[in-house]
């Protein structure tokens, strides 16, 4: 299988860039899109079409091919997979039954390949994740390779769209059903974010609402440990700062600790909203700022992949949580860099508002503040 990335700030740059990469004959069946939502997606998608190519597509919080960040551009893979090995589904979620949708599109998916594997694309900030890769798991079971992230909106905190050929919502997710008899998919979600101080208990909590950790107010315990000193409506960076530096870990029996940072207070009694769910009676920890540590820990995991399970690769996703450039900035560039170093293809990514993956030894998640890395390699 063959592969080209292509990058553009209007849909003009895009529809060049399209022509010469196919000028050697190159004729892509398959685009993963990552497009700024200022940009017009649905040009873009226009065009793809007219050659023929299924679209996968998301809004971003930031694209990039290989190592070089961008925002307000489009990021696009293409690859020439034969068209029987992939299939494009698109359901929306109005009435928020997000297991539901997702058993419709894997058992159709599954009608079509024996074995299955899932790349996820979702809109709506509120979209239950871990409810879609659950979905999928009761169709494909619980080994499945799926993986994918969440719709970005160019940090200004409104609508995330996904898209396909013709179509698009902000409230739905896109999929692409590959099949694994001739297309090998595998993944690796990590974070990196290290542990500080013991174990606590979630004394009160409902869904992904924290109120107390510990019996004391969540936004409080949290201050304490990341010595935060201006808790208080007035600090406008108090938000990035929690959910950027200093997020729950919510300890797994299974596997690493799943990134849930806090992203909503709540005054009345100084709780927060997470990302994802934080059962009441579960443990957590919480975090220590990154530094070059969480950018070493993903590539070793990146390269850990590679040894153990996938030596080869013809083309390369990723979706890194927004908040991971928040935290570190231009050094994010070392570790997209040393991503793509590990197989050295073509690879494409985007800065997501939450991740679908697997962590090291554990189970399928919805992440935050994590990488997962995405390797296709046709068999």
């Amino acid at each position: 299988m063959k592969a080209k990335s292509l990058k553009g700030k209007t849909s003009e740059e895009i529809k060049n860039a399209l022509e010469k990469s196919m000028k050697d004959g190159f004729k892509p069946t398959l685009a993963i899109c990552f497009i700024s939502k200022n940009m017009d997606r649905i040009a873009i998608s226009n065009i793809l079409d007219t050659q023929g190519i299924g679209v996968f597509g998301c809004t971003t919080n930031g694209e990039f091919i290989d190592e070089e960040t961008e925002k307000g551009s489009a990021a696009i893979l293409l690859l020439d997979m034969h068209k029987d090995h992939f299939e494009i589904y698109f359901e929306e979620y109005p009435g928020k039954n997000y297991r539901e949708v997702a058993i419709s599109v894997a058992n159709k998916a599954k009608t079509k390949f024996s074995k299955p594997a899932f790349l996820i694309g979702t809109s709506n900030a509120a979209a239950d994740g871990e409810a879609i890769l659950r979905g999928i798991e009761a169709v494909a079971g619980p080994e499945v390779n799926a993986f994918g992230g969440a719709a970005g909106d160019d940090y200004s905190f409104s609508e995330t769209f996904v898209f396909t050929n013709g179509k698009e919502s902000d409230n739905a997710m896109v999929c692409i059903a590959v099949d694994e008899e001739y297309i090998k998919i595998k993944g690796i979600a990590t974070c990196g974010w290290k542990p500080v101080g013991t174990e606590k208990l979630v004394t009160k909590s409902e869904g992904n609402h924290v109120y107390t950790v510990d019996n004391l107010p969540v936004l409080d315990l949290t201050a304490k440990y990341g010595g935060i000193e201006n808790v208080s409506p007035e600090n406008h960076n108090l938000l990035i700062e929690i959910a950027a530096n200093f997020p729950l870990q919510l300890q797994r029996e299974k596997g690493d600790p799943v990134m849930r940072p806090g992203l909503r207070v709540d005054w009345n009694d100084r709780s927060y909203y997470t990302s994802g769910a934080v059962p009441q009676g579960s443990k957590v920890r919480f975090s220590l700022p990154p530094d070059f540590d969480v950018m070493e820990k993903v590539v070793k995991g990146v390269e850990n992949l590679k040894a153990q399970e996938m030596p080869e690769a013809d083309a390369i996703v990723v979706f890194s949580c927004a908040g991971r450039i928040l935290s570190l900035g231009p050094l994010m560039t070392q570790e997209l860099e040393g991503i793509k170093n590990v197989w050295n293809v073509p690879m494409a990514g985007m800065f997501s508002n939450a991740e679908l993956g697997r962590a090291t030894g554990g189970n399928l998640e919805m992440h935050n503040l994590t990488t997962c890395c995405i390797a296709f390699k046709e068999k």
